[in-house]
This record gives C-alpha cells, sequence and structure tokens, in this order.
C-alpha cells in the first residue's frame, strides 16, 4: 500500500509592524521600493538627452556641408538632394584651408610630442624619486594650471618677440608645450605611482641605468596614461584660439582656428554658406576620429589609477 509523507507548507509571512514611540502598535511597514531602478532609468534618461543635444548639431553640420546655399535656408533639416562635393573642394583650396590644416598639424604634432616627453620625464622624476623641493615643484605645476592665460598674454608677447619666435611655428610650439606641461605633469605623477616599483627595481639590480628603465620599462607601463593625458592635449592644442592669434599674425602661418574666423567673415560677406560648413567639418573631423580611435585608451587610462 502506497503511503504519502504530509507536505509541509511554508510559514506564511508575518506582517512588520512600526512600534511607536508610547508603545502602541502602529501599522505594517511598508515594502522598500527600487530605487536604484528610478535612479537607473533617470541618469540614463540624462544621457540620451545629452548625447542627442551632442550629436545632432554635428550630424546637422555634416548634412548641411553637402548642400547648396539655397537648400541650407529653404529646407535646412531635409537631407540632401545631391552631394555637392564642390563645397569641399572650393574651402580646401580656394579659402586655403589646406595651408591652415598642414601649419595646425606641424604644430599640434611638435608640440604634442614635446609635451608628453617633458611631461612624462618631469612626472616620473616628482613620482619615483625624493629629493628637496619636490613637493615644492609640484606644488608649481599645479599653481600653473590654475594660472589663467590670459593674464600673461602681454607679457608673453613680448618674451617671444625677444626670442625672436614670434610669427613662427616653431615658436608657437614652444608656447603651446609650456601651456599643456602643468595638466600634464599633474595627470601623470598620478599615474605613475600607481606602477609596481618591483619591476624597475628588478632591472636596477641587472645593470639598467635610470634613462632605460624609463624608457624601455616605465614609459611602455604608463602607455594607457600617455593616451589619456594624449588625447586631452591634443583637443585642447587643436582648438586653441587665443595664443595663435596674440602670437601668430602672419597669414601664410595661421593656424586651423585662425582660419576658420577668416573663411567665417570672408564667406559670410560673399553668401558662401556651404563652402563656411565645410570648412568647418573639416576643422572637427580630426578631433572626432581621434576620440573614436582611443576612446577605450582614454577609459583605461582614467580608471587604471582607481583600479590598481
Amino acid at each position: 500500500m502506497k503511503t504519502t509523507e504530509p507536505t509541509t507548507e511554508p510559514p506564511a509571512p508575518v506582517p512588520v509592524t512600526v512600534t511607536k514611540t508610547d508603545g502602541t502598535p502602529g501599522r505594517p511597514a511598508a515594502a522598500p521600493k527600487s530605487e536604484g531602478r528610478v535612479l537607473n532609468v533617470f541618469s540614463h534618461g540624462l544621457l540620451v538627452l545629452w548625447a542627442v543635444m551632442v550629436v545632432l548639431p554635428l550630424l546637422w553640420a555634416v548634412m548641411t556641408s553637402f548642400k547648396d546655399d539655397r537648400s541650407i535656408f529653404s529646407s535646412p533639416w531635409a537631407l540632401p538632394r545631391t552631394l555637392h562635393l564642390d563645397n569641399w573642394s572650393r574651402a580646401w583650396t580656394e579659402a586655403n584651408m589646406s595651408d591652415y590644416f598642414l601649419n595646425t598639424v606641424l604644430v599640434v604634432g611638435g608640440s604634442l610630442i614635446g609635451t608628453l616627453v617633458l611631461g612624462s620625464m618631469a612626472a616620473y622624476v616628482l613620482a619615483r624619486f625624493d629629493f628637496p623641493g619636490n613637493r615644492f615643484i609640484y606644488y608649481l605645476f599645479i599653481g600653473g594650471m590654475s594660472f589663467p592665460v590670459m593674464l600673461a598674454l602681454v607679457p608673453l608677447f613680448y618674451v617671444v618677440n625677444n626670442m625672436g619666435l614670434l610669427n613662427t611655428l616653431h615658436g608657437l610650439i614652444l608656447v603651446y608645450i609650456a601651456y599643456s606641461l602643468p595638466f600634464t605633469v599633474f595627470f601623470l605623477t598620478a599615474f605613475f605611482r600607481t606602477l609596481p616599483v618591483s619591476v624597475a627595481e628588478a632591472a636596477f639590480v641587472d645593470g639598467a641605468s635610470h634613462t632605460r628603465i624609463f624608457f624601455q620599462i616605465m614609459l611602455p607601463m604608463a602607455k594607457p596614461g600617455l593616451i589619456s593625458v594624449g588625447i586631452f592635449n591634443f583637443l585642447g592644442q587643436w582648438n586653441q584660439y587665443m595664443l595663435p592669434t596674440v602670437l601668430n599674425t602672419d597669414p601664410d602661418k595661421r593656424v586651423l582656428t585662425q582660419g576658420l574666423v577668416q573663411l567665417a567673415v570672408s564667406q559670410g560677406y560673399k553668401g558662401d554658406w556651404s563652402g563656411l560648413f565645410a570648412g568647418l567639418v573639416m576643422a572637427m573631423l580630426p578631433v572626432l576620429a581621434a576620440y573614436i580611435v582611443f576612446q577605450r585608451q582614454v577609459v583605461q587610462g582614467l580608471t587604471a589609477g582607481a583600479l590598481k
């Protein structure tokens, strides 16, 4: 004969009551709400809104650069019926955007290399070696970050002029390096402090010099930090307008930001708005391409210190 075992049901949940201060029982406590889910939806909504506000003007500028002048004003939000590639060629040749682009590449490329080399060397020494005045030099670099460059324009003009570097590309490169060094040293000093010391000590025991340890061991290990600070410096130097306007008044040696202002003035009088938008997109493309290519390295460099 088959017997059935008695089944035990789980006990019913006991309602939790809140006792008042006078000892009398109050109403049952309500279940906690999913505040994290609400906050998550709210934050994602803000991010989506911010992305739309940033991406839409960029897409509209790219779309407008392929229109003719009549379509820009008659149907500004419509897609171009035909791609007017002559806008880009006209801005590249007639508006001298090619010369401005080449000058900007030379200035930003030279200053970026000089900033990373000098900034990484100074940051490594400040992070790894103890010597009198270490903290003073470090805080001096931090103080340089808080000093507004507009206050130094007049004395900087006379200094560059006395050195014979006014209206020269290499003079502008040196000024860009000095302008970018405080942030670079501040960023890389904190990054070098997170790197393991044991690898450098082992190489030093094997007979490696300090120069070899830095260039062959520590610098490759600091690659994420170098890429991150390099992207930030690239954005700042590529979009720099104040310094070249004051220190570079030669029309043949203008950089891209100066050329865009000149293009806006000249094309505005001519009514060539399509060529103006084409030149604007030309100036934006290198910055967007650099960030898209190195976005993963930028995030790794920013989070490396926290993860270690």
